[in-house]
């Protein structure tokens, strides 16, 4: 018999799971978007007193966080749901970001721009996944862990 998670005993693990797919979801899309408009804007952000956003360590010091908060947080919702769906998204993702960091902005923008804003956007998709797979977990004679 199929039964959908007692909300009241995981109620708080379960909002905490939640948040950070959104939190992680939503700083990777900006990211994301960051990256695209880079190119085009970054003669701007000076100007605005946000030139700190188009300096290297930044975005490599973003780049890291984004990857060990959404694999912490994979990770975390892997245990209750145990879906893979969402690494099928996280990793290709990683990889893309990893190359677009690599890659010298200076020589090749627009190649930088596209591998960090796509590898932005799976890890935000990964995220969401993960949101979906939590939020559809059912707890079975199949399931591994206790309801």
């Amino acid at each position: 018999m199929h039964s959908r998670t007692d909300t009241n005993a995981s109620a708080p693990d379960e909002r905490l799971a939640q948040l950070t797919d959104r939190i992680g979801a939503t700083a990777s899309f900006v990211c994301a978007l960051h990256c695209a408009a880079l190119p085009l804007v970054v003669a701007l952000l000076p100007a605005l007193g946000l030139g700190f956003l188009a300096s290297h360590l930044f975005e490599r010091v973003f780049v890291v966080c984004a990857i060990l908060f959404a694999t912490s947080s994979l990770t975390f919702g892997f245990r209750k749901h145990q879906g893979k769906a969402a690494f099928a998204l996280l990793l290709p993702g990683v990889v893309l970001l990893v190359t677009g960091i690599i890659i010298d902005l200076h020589s090749s923008p627009v190649l930088h721009a596209v591998l960090v804003s796509c590898g932005g956007s799976l890890v935000a998709l990964a995220h969401l996944a993960n949101l979906r797979l939590g939020s559809v977990h059912l707890h079975d004679e199949n399931c591994r862990h206790p309801a």
